[in-house]
């Protein structure tokens, strides 16, 4: 059973959701972006790995590096369109 929802949702924050967790398929160019961010990150992880001791703060320092890669591919999936591929 459905949970009634007990605040409603406008119709901007009902698209913003829609858009935010739909599926954005890669084009152009943009599978090779991705990957040369991950490339970026991981020499990155690697040399924080072999400068830093093992310890909370290089876990957290590896956690936050995956975030912004997570999140700087997302910029590039949800705000690029086949039609406009350079709208910021």
């Amino acid at each position: 059973m459905e949970q009634e929802l007990k605040y409603g949702i406008d119709e901007k924050t009902s698209k913003q959701l829609a858009e935010a967790f739909k599926h954005h398929p890669p084009f152009g160019d943009q599978s090779g972006r991705y990957m040369l961010i991950r490339e970026g990150a991981a020499r990155l992880a690697r040399t924080i790995c072999g400068l830093a001791p093992a310890s909370r703060e290089r876990s957290l320092a590896l956690t936050n590096l995956e975030q912004a890669v997570m999140w700087a591919n997302s910029a590039i999936a949800r705000n690029e369109t086949q039609e406009n591929p350079e709208t910021t």
